[in-house]
């Protein structure tokens, strides 16, 4: 089989492409995607442990540490430990991590707009149904 009709290196093309551009996108914020990702989770669901997020994103928890390292480091998100259960960890926004979600939500859209232009409706929601069901 030629290299280009390999599944995982078209998919891993156009995914480091995607990549290429949100980075470039969201670097005014220092933010990172996979930062984006830990941060969307938060936006969404409030406060978490790094478990469930990592399980969200796919990460394991020595990735998940790191990428938290840096957020907290970046004061936009903060570790709690439970009073009861010093082991037990809770991730939280901070203010500064709050305020990110309209702009980056905006850049986010943008990013998918643009990435998706060339795509019918019907072809975007066959792509989206086909990444998916992978």
């Amino acid at each position: 089989m030629e290299m280009t009709e390999c599944i995982n290196f078209l998919l891993t093309q156009a995914q480091q492409k995607v990549f290429k551009y949100l980075k470039s996108e969201l670097e005014p914020f220092n933010v990172t995607p996979v930062q984006y990702g830990v941060l969307q989770c938060l936006w969404d669901e409030g406060s978490q442990n790094p478990k469930q997020i990592g399980n969200v994103l796919g990460l394991d928890s020595s990735t998940i540490t790191g990428i938290l390292d840096r957020l907290e480091n970046k004061a936009l998100i903060m570790r709690n430990t439970y009073t009861g259960d010093r082991r037990t960890i809770k991730v939280e926004l901070t203010e500064e991590g709050s305020k990110l979600r309209e702009p980056i939500g905006k850049i986010i859209e943008e990013v998918n707009i643009e990435v998706l232009k060339e795509f019918s409706s019907e072809e975007k929601r066959q792509l989206r149904e086909y990444l998916e069901r992978i």
